[in-house]
């Protein structure tokens, strides 16, 4: 006898405000055979909140490979599993890849059940351009490779859309103000859909002096969303660059590093950092 396969679901669930929960989310949750929960806690006091009684297994980035197998059991024996997050879209920076992976493999139907997500929240009320977009995440935690990663997407043309926890706010928005320019036009969303949420526009710059003026501002879990670069502005700086690597060229030629790159600055009127990498690249290349 052959046994049919169950079905794995992807459900979304509020990212603050339970009235945002899907009639058809709660219909799933109430259906399934088990719930794979990021924090078993947490998901079922939001699952008693609205009267279901669920079998609940954990799902977390510290177990998700060993739990992965036994879910994938349960599923081709013909049970039927949802996933949740903490709160918002499963998978969007969240556990669940693997799991859904091994269910792709197996032949074993996929479903979204779609919903809350702060990060489509965020872009919807941002007031940035919005048709092309890209999601970066959580920055690196150590300075260093935060800082790496900002630089690496200067010239990033698309609308960014970072998450950031309270304790690395402040320094995530320093790292960007140097990486993007302080006049780099931004959004931040605090707290989305709960009783303190704030959504504020302004130049990369103003935000970083907000968060610094304000303490209360810094608490709470932010989306951050920068503008990317105009057509225009990239034109000109690959055009500068151009210029920079001319004029780099000769003086390194004549000259040490620090001392190359801080007369290259003033002659092409760029930032003086920025002209001091592109010279140590250059030199180490050279």
């Amino acid at each position: 006898m052959v046994h049919k396969k169950g079905i794995l679901y992807i459900v979304a669930t509020p990212i603050g405000n339970l009235g945002d929960i899907s009639q058809r989310a709660l219909d799933i949750l109430g259906s399934v055979d088990v719930v794979a929960a990021e924090d078993t806690r947490h998901s079922r006091n939001l699952l008693s909140h609205f009267g279901l009684s669920c079998s609940l297994v954990s799902l977390h980035e510290h177990n998700e490979e060993a739990r992965t197998a036994s879910l994938l059991d349960r599923l081709l024996s013909g049970e039927s599993v949802a996933v949740i997050s903490d709160a918002g879209t499963p998978l969007v920076s969240d556990p669940g890849y693997r799991l859904v992976t091994a269910a792709h493999e197996a032949g074993i139907r996929t479903v979204p059940v779609p919903g809350p997500s702060s990060v489509t929240a965020a872009l919807s009320v941002a007031g940035l351009p919005s048709d092309r977009f890209c999601f970066e995440g959580f920055l690196p935690a150590r300075a260093a490779a935060r800082r790496r990663t900002l630089r690496a997407l200067a010239k990033e043309s698309r609308t960014m859309i970072f998450l950031e926890s309270s304790h690395r706010i402040v320094a995530s928005l320093k790292d960007m103000t140097d990486a993007f320019g302080a006049e780099r036009p931004a959004a931040l969303a605090r707290e989305l859909t709960k009783a303190f949420e704030t959504v504020v526009r302004e130049p990369l710059g103003m935000l970083l002096r907000r968060l610094e003026q304000e303490p209360d501002q810094r608490r709470g879990e932010f989306v951050v969303l920068v503008g990317g670069v105009p057509a225009d502005s990239r034109a000109a700086d690959e055009a500068a660059s151009m210029d920079l690597d001319t004029v780099l060229g000769v003086l390194l030629e004549e000259l040490p590093v620090r001392q190359a790159a801080g007369l290259a600055a003033r002659l092409c009127g760029l930032p003086r950092n920025r002209v001091y990498r592109r010279a140590l690249a250059l030199s180490r290349d050279r």
